[in-house]
């Protein structure tokens, strides 16, 4: 969503140039691909591979946990230069919003509508990521439903959401998750759903019902 044309194919011409310079970078430092922690890049890294390595730093988590939310990340910045005032790009269920327009945005688990969030322009920008470790494809050694987290940033967001899910295991699995996102510096709040019971934490967007 964008109201600005100059800014939607600012954001796209975004994605294409930073993918492909992950791509490049991925290519001569594959570890950075694999690493399921933290990982130190060089000085003169891509822009896009260095706030992959500050996010999934802050969250404990390896780099490309937090690929989708720091590609949202740039687009909206780069769509926001070129003249937009109101930008949401969603990346793969994580999304970056910033502007002055109220946006809501659903969360699913699997197939199934959870809730959504009614974002306003007082939110943001802001970063929402939601991770799973009993829905989707991606790595998760959680067992949460799902972990949707609100936090300044959509990278920050994706690999905190992942760090979170990851802790939701054993009897204690919402308290052990509870406590990795009051950590986190950056994160605002946590919707941790699991085994039917739900927990909110922090500082969240209104929760709105989904049709």
């Amino acid at each position: 969503m964008c109201d600005s044309v100059a800014g939607i194919e600012a954001a796209l011409a975004s994605i294409r140039y930073h993918r492909r310079c992950l791509e490049d970078y991925a290519l001569r430092n594959p570890v950075f691909v694999y690493a399921l922690s933290p990982v130190q890049v060089e000085e003169d890294a891509p822009l896009v591979v260095k706030r992959m390595a500050e996010c999934s730093s802050a969250a404990g988590v390896g780099p490309m946990a937090s690929v989708a939310g720091v590609l949202a990340d740039l687009a909206v910045e780069d769509a926001l230069r070129a003249g937009a005032s109101a930008i949401a790009v969603e990346n793969g269920g994580e999304v970056a919003l910033a502007g002055n327009a109220e946006i809501t945005v659903g969360v699913k688990a699997g197939e199934r509508e959870l809730f959504a969030l009614k974002v306003k322009p007082e939110d943001m920008p802001v970063g929402i990521a939601t991770s799973s470790g009993r829905y989707g494809h991606a790595l998760s050694f959680g067992k949460a439903d799902s972990v949707t987290v609100v936090a300044e940033t959509a990278g920050l967001a994706d690999a905190a959401a992942t760090a979170i899910c990851n802790a939701t295991k054993g009897r204690d699995a919402i308290e052990r998750g509870l406590a990795k996102a009051k950590e986190m510096r950056g994160v605002r709040g946590v919707i941790i759903v699991f085994s039917g019971s739900v927990c909110i934490w922090g500082s969240i967007p209104e929760i709105v019902g989904v049709r």
